[in-house]
Formats: structure tokens, sequence, C-alpha cells
């Protein structure tokens, strides 16, 4: 399988258009357009029986002490885990293409809805769900795609890798409300082949991409 996208290339910047945050000289950061990119495959298994895709961020601080903190940085050296930013699942062998902005086109404050979504798919529960867990302003249930909010000042640059998965299951046997691990681990077994495309993004004006 092959996965590309006219809104980025791979290991390239990926545009604020498609980031739930930006770069502010005043504040730090503030909201982005926070549009799906479009992503397009090939080549997928005749056997193919529904399409998976995830983007996960691993490079998210593994502690949050240093976390948008005023004179401090997230250090280049502190262990980092996955943070999941769009979880979809159950779609047709038959899709080839994922427009632009056609799952989101804008933040959206206490979450979206779901896992029910577009072309007789479903959505998980990306990350930002927990991110926001204690925000009054904020908190409720992400459901499909949030771009990327890296802390403003982590060290390294931020990777956001969108894989397409080929899978042998019309429909993943699981209900309600998923996350990314839990949806990895019902995809294990099943996958007849994936393709992944990476961007990179930072917030921190000292890194660059």
């Amino acid at each position: 399988m092959k996965l590309t996208s006219s809104s980025f290339g791979d290991l390239q910047t990926i545009p604020g258009d498609f980031a739930f945050c930006l770069p502010d000289p005043a504040h730090h950061v503030c909201l982005g357009r926070n549009f799906n990119p479009q992503l397009k495959w090939d080549d997928v298994p005749s056997a193919t029986k529904s399409l998976a895709i995830i983007c996960h961020d691993p490079d998210v601080p593994s502690r949050g002490d240093d976390v948008n903190q005023e004179g401090r940085s997230v250090p280049a050296s502190l262990p980092r885990v996955d943070f999941f930013h769009w979880i979809l699942f159950d779609l047709s062998p038959n899709l080839r293409e994922i427009k632009q902005g056609e799952f989101s086109k804008e933040v959206t404050p206490r979450g979206k809805p779901g896992p029910a979504t577009l072309h007789g798919a479903r959505h998980g529960l990306n990350d930002y769900t927990g991110w926001f867990a204690g925000d009054n302003d904020m908190r409720g249930d992400y459901f499909g795609y949030d771009g990327p909010c890296p802390p403003w000042n982590d060290e390294i640059i931020h990777h956001y890798v969108f894989t397409v998965f080929a899978l042998d299951l019309e429909r993943l046997p699981l209900e309600g409300k998923l996350t990314g691990p839990q949806v990895r681990e019902a995809m294990a077994g099943h996958i007849l082949d994936q393709a992944s495309l990476t961007g990179l993004y930072t917030l921190n004006p000292a890194v660059k991409t």
C-alpha cells in the first residue's frame, strides 16, 4: 500500500491549517483551523474487508511537570509516549481518499460527537479527551480528528504519523467509546497491509522543522 497527501509531504512540516494550535507571539499559542488533511491511498489488497486510519504522535512527554511552564523547557531526553489524534475505522474497503476538512473543519470546545461518522464508519476517542478532562471550558468526549498542539516549550520536533490499515474484518468487534490502544489491540492479527505518512510540527520558536 501507499499513502500520500496533498496537504503535506512525508517528513515535511504540517501547515497550520491542519493544527489544533498555532504559534502566537503574545500568548505562545492560539487555536488553529483544525482541518483534517487530505489523504489518498493505493494498492489495497483484494481481500480487504475494511480500512482504518490512525494518527498518533509518539513524541508526547511522559511527564507534564515542565509542559507549557514559563521559564522552563521540556527536555529532549525525557521519555516519550503516544498521543492519539485520530482513530477512524470500519471504512469501506472501496474508499481511496479522504478530502481536506471532510471530518474536521474547526476546534470544537467540549468535544465532538461520535462514534458514528461519515461513510458508515466509526470514530474512536482521541487523547484530547483526557488532556482536557480537568478544564471546565474544554472537557468532553473528543471523537474524530484534532490536530497538533505540542508543548510550546518542548525541545524536540513532534512527529505525526498517519497510518492506513487494510483489515480482514468488515467491522471491529468492539462497541462504545473506544481509545487508540483498544482499536490497535482489536486490529492485531487482522492487518493485511498498511502504509504511513509522517508530518512534523512544533510550537517552539527556538526549534526549527
